[in-house]
Parts: C-alpha cells; structure tokens; sequence
C-alpha cells in the first residue's frame, strides 16, 4: 500500500450527492479479483457515451464531453471534491481500487458512507471530512480558477487552498499510523513476522500430530 504523508494536487469536482458504489465502478467490471486496471472504468457511465463492458478498448469509446473527468482542467487530478454521502450503495471494495487507478489519493466531503469510508483507509486513499459550508467554499474557489490545487498535510491534519487557507480535519490515530507508514492489514500482519514464526515452532513442538510428526 502506498504512504500517505503530504499530497499537492489538482482537484476536479464530483458535484452531486448520494454517489453511490455502482455509479463510481458498475458491476460488470466487479468480476475480477485485482486491484489495478479499474481506473479507465472510473464513473463509467458518466465518463461514455455507451454501455461499458469489461475488456473493451475505452480509447475507441464515445467520451461525454460535459463530464468533468473528461475536460482539460482537470486532467491530472489526484485530489476528489464530492457531496454528501459519497460511497453509498454496495460494499464493492473495487470502489476504492477504481479511484485509486484512476489517480485519486483522496477525497473531500461532507460525509461518506461508512463502509466505503473504511475501505478507502485500507486500501492507501485518505477521506476527509469537512463541514458543508467548507466544502462548498472548495467547490466555489475550484469552478473559479482552473488548475486549482489543494495540500493535504497528513501529520499536520490540515487541508490547505492555493490562498494558504487552512482547514483542520479529524483523522483516527491507528488509521493515520497506518496511512503514513502504507500498512494495510497484510503490512500490519508482517510487522509481526518474528512473533508469528516463534509461535509456530512452539505449536508443532507441542501438538506435532498437526504437522504430520509422530
């Protein structure tokens, strides 16, 4: 899983709410188990014209052009502006795996759907939560100037504009831990590596009929 300490990025705009799972990776793309190659599927209906299948060459697909992924400006964007209740629907964990190949390190709203809210952390992607009033502030300045950029210090806790505007966010202390380090739950399994092994020899010295020895 990739770190996550201080991230500078161009944000482009999810602009409406109750974003669900399905809308952020239809289910015809759920059918395979990797985490990579979700990206050019990211928000598939919202991003073609047509009717998105799994192995289809997206390069020869009719592009919606109002769709703001699709627009220069915000080519590039590695930070998600979205509305209330953002992640909602299933418990699709290819969600975050979409985002994360499309680019995406985190995302901003008002609120996300819980399920989804965890997801993001094991899988290296930071939500924040901000209030709506701020938020739309975000919204408001990144319609305005093109290439907008925010920050995001993580030990910090604070989201700062291209003004050096700052915003405080809350962020759980295990879950900051694991994001700056890039653990998931593999990684954090692995950190305990020596431990595991000793307890190990210790079980097939005392119960050796488990492991085939009389």
């Amino acid at each position: 899983m990739k770190a996550f300490e201080k991230h500078e990025g161009i944000a482009a705009p999810m602009d409406r709410a109750n974003v669900d799972t399905d809308m952020i990776i239809p289910k015809q793309f759920l059918k395979s188990i990797h985490r990579t190659g979700f990206g050019p599927n990211l928000f598939d209906e919202l991003r073609y014209l047509d009717v998105g299948q799994p192995g289809m060459d997206n390069s020869q697909r009719p592009l919606n052009k109002d769709f703001p992924l699709n627009q220069a400006r915000y080519q590039g964007a590695s930070i998600l502006l979205a509305r209330e209740n953002f992640g909602c629907g299933s418990s699709r964990e290819h969600a975050p795996w979409a985002l994360d190949d499309y680019g995406f390190r985190a995302i901003i709203a008002p609120s996300f759907a819980d399920i989804f809210f965890n997801n993001c952390f094991k899988n290296g992607m930071l939500p924040i939560v901000l209030s709506h009033e701020v938020v739309s502030q975000l919204f408001d300045e990144m319609y305005a100037r093109e290439g907008y950029r925010l920050t995001i210090d993580l030990p910090a806790q604070q989201v700062v504009t291209p003004s050096g505007q700052s915003f405080a966010f809350e962020v759980d202390a295990f879950r900051k831990h694991c994001l700056l380090h890039g653990l998931d739950d593999i990684g954090l399994t692995l950190q305990q590596a020596d431990a595991i092994r000793v307890f190990e020899e210790k079980y097939k010295q005392s119960s050796p009929w488990l492991f085939g020895r009389w």
